[in-house]
């Protein structure tokens, strides 16, 4: 619990100092929005939401594979 806890907030730390370090406004055009975000927060973001598409990937394929475990005579 105190390892997993400590390599938590050292992750934390390092991307908040990732983000601090990288406040660089960089222009973003995503489906007709044109915005601009800190290049660091833009990078948070963008690796966010390839985590929470990988997370439904594989939780579609955990359902896919129990299911047909439990249909298996």
């Amino acid at each position: 619990m105190l390892v997993a806890l400590t390599i938590g907030a050292v992750v934390t730390v390092a991307l908040l100092v990732f983000i601090l370090q990288n406040t660089e406004h960089t222009a973003i055009a995503f489906f007709g929005w044109d915005f601009t975000l800190p290049l660091g927060v833009a990078l948070l973001f963008a690796a966010l939401a390839g985590l929470l598409i990988a997370a439904v990937i594989g939780g579609a394929r955990i359902w896919q594979l129990r299911h047909a475990y439990r249909k298996a005579p």
